[in-house]
């Protein structure tokens, strides 16, 4: 273990673990992410907890997985019931402070925090209710394919106001307590982008030609996999057939774009500390909630456990991690807690005796270990819950009361072939199945957590009293109104 030190923690939102240059992607520009890969160190096999923004962040702060904590979905987010990170390090002195956005339940609930700066929780404490009907067949009254199809090109969002603000407000922090002596500090910088609407300006639309864009692996409708649970998912979101090549040409540059307004916003705040002399004692280390799919499968957004949703980019560096360091390590974001306590001196203490994930310090001296990948998602079109397991190469998907899904990374690493569906892999899925069932009992979670939300339907009113409210495309940064899908007001 090396010496403690300040971190600044980088976060986004939605960032497909392939859109970096440092990560091997020819065309997305991302010049400051790429140098921090190469002053440190890449993580090239990590996973998010769950494939959603409330119960992947969640278990970032916890350092638990979803079935462990029962922060489930967008509706049942954290709430400081379970200690963080961020808990363990106030509780010995040291000052951790977020600029942006949480997606905490509120701002009231001790999170961990010293400060919570321009922070973005639940909108009034409740979120998305309508991710609480996620089995019901019912058609949705409006879906996130407008959100996609007519709201990405060129123009302004708030999202990307509030990323300029976040930036603001976390150089004002360096400036104002960057060089203060003491324990060392914390400082967790987490921006919106790179999550829709793919909005950009016309600088960055320019650096994407459209004719360069590549188009998604299987999207269209004879050739995107027809599995039940993706089907239920299409239904609920209400995705429609991937035809139009121009528009998702459209989409990739536009989110490429917004990528690269994320990578500005980071290397400011990165010139900023370098210039106040930081750097010296200060790590740094960048991850996201969880991916995107922009058309792959045939499918946007999140909430299914193929790898543009579930794989996440990692990177740290600074005092202690070895420069240019490639780790293969199979690694989680509950792997986070120990790595972060660790790293600022401080110690984990009884009741995190049992917690998941182990410090990613040996794997960064060069001792890597054989792990197990793991993704749960339970959330907004999952008709039953979903589970990932992964060893080596293989990858199963297990879905409850549903047919599995089996892959072949090495041979298949876009997951186009699903060997379950194939036929002849029968025992590899049997065996990966009762790995997963070491673990856990997947039919006793799913009925767990639909209990759960049942629970907090009727808290709201009930399936009925959901339905008719309505839901919000995405929640808005602070300081503007939420406008939600059953009003025709545009998001803002």
């Amino acid at each position: 273990m090396t010496d403690p030190a300040n971190l600044i923690y980088f976060q986004s939102d939605n960032h497909n673990y392939r859109l970096l240059g440092c990560y091997g992607h020819p065309l997305v520009q991302t010049p400051h992410l790429d140098a921090l890969a190469r002053r440190g160190a890449r993580f090239a096999n990590g996973y998010c907890a769950s494939t959603l923004c409330c119960p992947s962040r969640a278990s970032i702060a916890t350092g638990r997985y979803p079935h462990q904590t029962g922060y489930w979905d967008n509706a049942i987010a954290y709430d400081g019931r379970v200690p963080s990170w961020m808990r363990r390090l106030r509780e010995q002195g040291h000052a951790v402070v977020s600029v942006g956005k949480l997606h905490f339940r509120s701002e009231e609930a001790d999170n961990g925090f010293c400060e919570e700066i321009v922070p973005m929780h639940l909108v009034d404490g409740v979120g998305g209710l309508i991710g609480l009907l996620r089995y019901s067949d019912e058609p949705p009254k409006h879906g996130q394919w407008e959100l996609y199809m007519e709201e990405t090109g060129v123009g302004a969002t708030a999202y990307q106001a509030y990323d300029r603000e976040i930036t603001r407000q976390a150089i004002g922090w360096l400036n104002r307590h960057g060089r203060g002596g003491g324990k060392p500090w914390t400082l967790f910088v987490s921006y919106v982008s790179s999550h829709p609407p793919f909005t950009i300006p016309q600088r960055l639309m320019d650096l994407y030609p459209l004719e360069r864009m590549p188009l998604p692996v299987r999207f269209r409708p004879e050739e995107r996999p027809n599995h039940p649970a993706l089907r239920h998912l299409r239904h609920v979101k209400g995705w429609r057939e991937m035809t139009d090549e121009a528009t998702l040409r459209r989409i990739a540059a536009a989110y490429f774009g917004l990528v690269t307004h994320l990578d500005e916003q980071i290397g400011e705040v990165l010139a900023a500390a370098d210039s106040l002399g930081l750097l010296a004692n200060t790590r740094l280390l960048y991850t996201t909630d969880h991916g995107e799919s922009y058309g792959h499968h045939g499918l946007f957004g999140k909430g299914h456990l193929y790898a543009h949703a579930a794989r996440v980019p990692l990177i740290m560096s600074g005092a202690g991690v070895p420069a240019g360091r490639v780790v293969e390590q199979i690694t989680s974001h509950v792997d986070l807690f120990p790595t972060l306590v660790a790293g600022a001196g401080a110690r984990l203490n009884e009741a995190d005796g049992d917690l998941p994930g182990i410090s990613l310090w040996p794997a960064l001296g060069g001792q890597e270990r054989p792990r197990t990948g793991f993704c749960e998602y339970h959330a907004t079109g999952s008709k039953s819950a979903g589970f990932l397991l992964r060893e080596g190469d293989d990858k199963l998907v297990y879905h409850v009361g549903m047919p599995s899904q089996l892959f072949d990374l090495r041979a298949d690493p876009e997951e186009t072939r699903d060997l379950v569906e194939l036929g002849g892999a029968g025992e590899k899925a049997q065996r990966l199945e009762a790995r997963l069932r070491e673990r856990l009992d997947p039919e006793e979670v799913d009925r767990r957590a639909k209990s759960d939300q049942e629970a907090h339907a009727e808290k709201h009113g009930g399936y009925e009293a959901i339905r008719q409210r309505g839901d919000f495309v995405y929640t808005p940064p602070p300081g503007v109104e939420a406008k939600f899908l059953a009003d025709d007001a545009p998001a803002p």
